[in-house]
């Protein structure tokens, strides 16, 4: 390490012969300077740094020597790189008014009077500056939140709030009339309390400063209010207490709305008068028109009907406690049954307590009631039992009958045309109104019903009989009546039953234009059908085609024609309309050829002609299209208009086959439509190719309808595009040429002869 550093200063040493350049040697922050004794130059470190001028020059920290020694008092020094700087301590400003500063120029830092800004202190607060800071107190009417005094507001978080002596405290017998509020110098204001009157000091306190209430000295004396005559109302009682009274009720009196004692302001309670109420009822007796029901009244009984009385006092008085006293009578029972009579013809008479009962003897009812019943008192009575006239018998006459009340006996025979078979012949009215039998049977003379195939029978009564049709048969003219005749035979009915058949059936299509159907009729009447038929596409959601037609015939086996459209989804139903019967079917219609439109044939001889054609709207516009084939002469012997054509024209076969040269869709063609072969374009995906110039084509234009798998398709001859030869167009070319140089020559000789002239 030695022998590195002599390297290092004799590598520094100038060589024998050199002059050293002492500034070029100055360190980064070093000047160049004369020497004191002119003897040369010499680096010194800059003002702020220390060290020998050549190798290292470092920053000087001024800071060490103190902040007061350099900066001065209530100061803080901050060094710098090669400098520093000088900043005031909180509560100080400095006489520049810099914030920082270097005291060279006489700057120093004064004390800031901090109590000069208004409300520094907060409400309340009184500020008293110090050296360097500010302390606060409290004015009178304030006191210290949150600390003691003196306090500072930024450091304690303290402030002066309004002192408050709160709610004043309650003073005996008095009530708070007022208060101006709580806070220092308020003023509460007292009166006496209900039942009071002032009798001494006074009735104001004020809120101090130190929190606390002043006073009040008021003396108020009890009042007794039981010198006011009638203060407790009618029945009432009046107790003086300290500053109130009280009231209570006297005898023959009770407290409405309260109990004893009450205070009638307070309360809201008064005295009233005793009542009872009505006396409570009292078995087997009746009360007679009583004095009244309050106390002392008095109420007096007799015995009920059907007693009498037997021991005991009558009457009940009204007590203080609102309660009746007494009675104490018996009443003994009466037996009424003792008397004859008493129920009425055909009555029984049963004695009850206090009361009797009636009901009726075998033969006899109750009219106007039920049993038992009172004849009095529910205006009932006994009446004999009425069957009234038996009721009718099927097939018997009644003979006159001895009476229709109990016991009465009605006696019936067999009508004409029946005889008596079994059972008996009587009837009897019984006790419960009702007729007993009879259990005879009379029987027809003419035997079982008659039988009608396919029929049941409605109702019979042995010598008449209603037949009808049983379910899916119907009538087919006749009488539907079998009748018992006087020679003991029957006159059956001429109803037949026939089987109820649909009015048409075996519905169907026959070549997508016709409906065929079978009729079942009953008479040889024509029938009326109606037709109606609806036709929809999927492809086509607007489309919807309405028809109906009207057909009368006798015929068994029908048909309508309809003119149905192709690739259309049909439901058609018929309707019999007499009968009131439908029948529906659905059929699909194939794809039909579209049909070609009127084209304009010609030929031509230029390579881009322009065809025309004309079309009518078709029902099959949506789903059709056109299709323009490109066909060489000379390649095509026979064109098939089912053939699906090259569908790149570009190929290298294209002279020698057909291809289609566009495809246009015929829902975007109107009526009338020019096309140019050989324009460049493009149609439907198809390349429109220019046409070799030499060669003659055939344009043929193809239609096309496509639904589902089905295609269909139609074709037309448009035109014939006739090619011009290379010789001739050569020779048409040299022609064109030579008249042009005769031309020329005859123009330049009448130039010449005019400039000769003009010389």
């Amino acid at each position: 390490m030695i022998v590195f550093f002599l390297l290092c200063v004799v590598a520094g040493m100038p060589a024998s012969g050199q002059i050293l350049d002492v500034c070029a040697s100055c360190h980064s922050e070093a000047r160049c300077e004369d020497k004191l004794d002119g003897s040369g130059k010499v680096c010194n470190c800059k003002y702020g740094f220390v060290g020998n001028g050549r190798s290292f020059c470092q920053d000087k920290d001024e800071c060490q020597i103190g902040a007061m020694r350099i900066c001065g008092m209530h100061t803080k020094c901050h060094n710098t790189y090669g400098s520093y700087d000088c900043t005031c301590l909180s509560g100080y400003n400095p006489s520049n008014n810099m914030a920082i500063f270097i005291p060279n120029d006489g700057t120093q830092c004064q004390d800031i009077d901090e109590c000069k800004i208004t409300g520094l202190c907060g409400d309340g607060g009184r500020c008293r500056n110090l050296e360097g800071s500010f302390e606060c107190s409290c004015q009178v009417g304030y006191q210290v939140d949150n600390g003691t005094e003196p306090f500072h507001p930024h450091r304690d978080k303290a402030s002066c709030k309004v002192v408050d002596c709160g709610q004043p405290a309650s003073v005996e017998d008095t009530v708070l009339l007022s208060a101006t509020g709580t806070t220092y110098g308020s003023v509460a204001t007292r009166v006496c309390d209900e039942g009071f009157i002032w009798g001494s000091g006074h009735n104001t306190s004020v809120c101090g400063a130190d929190g606390l209430w002043s006073g009040p000295t008021m003396v108020c004396e009890d009042i007794d209010e039981c010198k006011i005559t009638g203060l407790c109302g009618d029945g009432g009682r009046c107790r003086n207490l300290e500053g109130s009274f009280e009231c209570s009720c006297q005898v023959g009196y009770q407290v409405d709305n309260g109990t004893e004692p009450f205070h009638p302001h307070r309360d809201k309670a008064s005295c009233k008068v005793v009542d009872c109420g009505q006396p409570a009822s009292v078995e087997d007796t009746v009360l007679l028109p009583a004095t009244g029901t309050t106390y002392g009244s008095v109420a007096t009984r007799v015995c009920d009907e059907g007693f009498i009385w037997g021991s005991g006092h009558n009457t009940s008085v009204c007590g203080a406690d609102g309660l009746w006293s007494g009675p104490t009578m018996v009443c003994e029972d009466i037996d009424e049954c003792k008397i004859t009579g008493l129920c009425g013809d055909g009555g029984r008479c049963r004695n009850l307590e206090g009361s009797f009962e009636c009901s009726c003897q075998v033969g006899y009812q109750v009219d106007n009631g039920t049993e038992p019943f009172h004849p009095h008192r529910d205006k009932a009575s006994c009446k004999v039992v009425d069957c009234g006239q038996p009721a009718s018998v099927e097939d018997t006459v009644l003979l006159p009958a001895t009476g229709t009340t109990y016991g009465s006996v009605a006696t019936r025979v067999c009508d004409e045309g029946f005889i008596w078979g079994s059972g008996h012949n009587t009837s009897v009215c019984g006790a419960d109104g009702l007729w007993s039998g009879p259990t005879m049977v009379c029987e027809a003379k003419c035997g079982p019903v008659p039988f009608l195939a396919n029929s049941e029978v409605v109702w019979h009564n042995r010598s008449v009989v209603i037949h009808r049709c049983v379910d899916g048969y119907h009538s087919w003219r006749g009488s539907n009546v079998s009748v018992c005749g006087s020679s003991g035979t029957w006159q059956t009915a001429t109803l037949r039953c026939i089987e109820i058949k649909p009015a048409l059936s075996h519905v169907h299509i026959l070549n997508e234009k016709c409906v065929h159907w079978k009729a079942e009729k009953y008479e040889e009447d024509s029938e009326a059908y109606k037709v109606t038929y609806t036709g929809t596409r999927d492809y086509q959601r607007s489309f919807r085609d309405e028809r109906k037609q009207i057909v009368s015939s006798k015929a068994e086996q029908l048909k309508v024609c309809l003119h149905l459209l192709p690739a259309t989804n049909y439901s058609i139903s018929i309707t019999a309309l007499s009968a009131r019967f439908t029948a529906s079917i659905t059929t699909n219609t194939s794809l039909s050829e579209p049909p070609v439109p009127f084209v304009y044939y010609g030929e031509f001889e230029t390579p881009v002609p322009t065809l025309r054609l004309n079309r009518s709207a078709n029902t099959l516009d949506p789903i059709s299209l056109y299709q323009v084939f490109v066909l060489p002469v000379e390649d095509i012997m026979v064109f098939d208009c089912s053939s699906p054509g090259s569908p790149d024209p570009l190929s290298e076969n294209k002279f020698s086959s057909k291809y289609i040269t566009a495809q246009i869709l015929i829902r975007q063609v109107g009526t009338q439509m020019n096309f140019t072969v050989g324009d460049g374009l493009h149609y439907g995906g198809f390349y429109n190719a220019p046409l070799e110039k030499g060669r003659t084509y055939y344009i043929i234009l193809r239609a096309v309808s496509q639904w589902k798998t089905a295609l269909k398709s139609s074709c037309v001859l448009w035109a014939k595009v006739r090619g011009t030869s290379y010789v001739l167009m050569v020779s048409s070319l040299a022609a064109a040429a030579a008249v042009g140089l005769v031309a020329f020559a005859i123009l330049g000789g009448y130039s010449c002869m005019w400039l000769f002239k003009k010389k």
